[in-house]
């Protein structure tokens, strides 16, 4: 009998961080994949991208609609529940041997909890990580001592999902997924982005993308509209391209993506996308001279494609980056500085921190080895030291 394995997921970029294992899975003769799409997948104002799973060739063996029309910090609580109780039945009718979540994002968050409950084991990609300025950091670490198999992306992280008291023989830093997309995808050349999204890539061109801050008491509406003030400032001096993707759907992000509309009505240099797709974003991230926002993808992707990276504020503050990565605050002076910066940055000596581009391989390898499955849901805590 194969080996179900289900693997949910909310978002565009989720998904291209799992589609290599997905597809290896969907390939073994001794596995069975089933699909969850839930959360931004199936939101029309998010580009409906679950139709985007589907072109690749994949069957969605459920579809848990969670997301609500509000993301005030109620409306994404209540999105949770929505999504707890959705999954909930998703995995009961299902019945997998194993589930995997990827990251910290409310969805997920949700899907964990579904998953503990009605005793499906998870395997949790991307844990130990830690940033800054969402409550995704909490809910990561949440979604941790909830899972009973970890896939994580770096040694730092390792050792942290270690101390948070799971067993060290669970835990394996096999390197991120996203860099076998950067590996893996033919990418598209320079004619055929002009020709796709009508831009021309003769010109400088810098990708941003910036999501909202979640925890504190900062605006990440404010720091948009000084980072659209920095960027208008770059383009009067090089006659610069912008394209700008959507925010996500966490807590302020339609507002974040309001005033981007507002700005690209205004100013005919900029461009804005609901999606790209994995297969353009990283395209376009090939074909940019830097990448700014506050996007994970710049510190993940963005260097194993030869492009720096402008990081902005704290969202991304205390993750493990490269050198080609340029930290500055949210703040127009130094967001230029920066800027400049990046498009003078020199590539050699940069070292590759997120592994060589096999780790979705590696992952699957490891999931048909694990034994006794059931007796995975039994998590303990193991005390270092002990």
């Amino acid at each position: 009998m194969s080996r179900r394995i289900c693997v949910v997921t909310g978002s565009r970029a989720e998904y291209g961080l799992l589609y290599w294992l997905m597809k290896g899975i969907a390939e073994d003769p001794t596995l069975e994949l089933q699909i969850i799409a839930t959360g931004m997948h199936l939101s029309p104002e998010f580009g409906l991208t679950y139709r985007a799973i589907e072109a690749d060739g994949f069957g969605i063996a459920a579809k848990v609609e969670m997301l609500m029309s509000s993301d005030s910090p109620v409306g994404v609580a209540k999105s949770i529940g929505l999504g707890v109780g959705g999954i909930a039945e998703a995995l009961d009718r299902l019945a997998p041997d194993m589930v995997i979540l990827l990251g910290d994002r409310f969805e997920i968050l949700a899907a964990a909890q579904a998953a503990m409950v009605t005793r499906v084991p998870i395997v949790h990609l991307g844990g130990g990580d830690i940033g800054s300025g969402t409550y995704d950091n909490i809910s990561r670490h949440c979604i941790t001592k909830m899972a009973s198999v970890h896939f994580v992306t770096h040694e730092d992280a390792r050792r942290r999902v270690i101390q948070l008291g799971e067993r060290s023989d669970n835990v394996f830093c096999f390197g991120a997924t996203s860099v076998d997309n950067v590996l893996k995808i033919p990418l598209l050349s320079k004619v055929e982005l002009q020709r796709d999204l009508g831009i021309d890539f003769e010109n400088v061109i810098l990708l941003s993308t910036f999501h909202p801050l979640t925890m504190g008491d900062i605006s990440a509406e404010k720091q948009l509209s000084t980072l659209l003030s920095a960027l208008d400032a770059i383009h009067h001096e090089l006659r610069c391209s912008i394209i700008f993707t959507k925010s996500n759907a966490d807590n302020g992000g339609r507002a974040l993506n309001q005033i981007l509309e507002g700005h690209v009505k205004t100013h005919s240099y900029c461009h804005l996308f609901d999606s790209l797709g994995q297969t353009r974003y990283l395209s376009v991230m090939k074909q940019a001279s830097a990448v700014v926002g506050n996007s994970s993808s710049g510190l993940y992707e963005a260097p194993y494609l030869g492009t720096p990276t402008v990081d902005i504020g704290t969202r991304q503050e205390g993750r493990a980056a490269p050198t080609s990565v340029i930290r500055c605050r949210a703040e127009e002076d130094d967001i230029r500085q920066a800027i400049r910066k990046a498009l003078a940055f020199d590539f050699s000596g940069v070292e590759m921190i997120y592994g060589d581009g096999n780790a979705s391989n590696r992952i699957l390898e490891k999931l048909k080895e694990l034994k006794d499955l059931p007796a995975l849901a039994n998590k303990t805590f193991t005390v270092i030291g002990a």
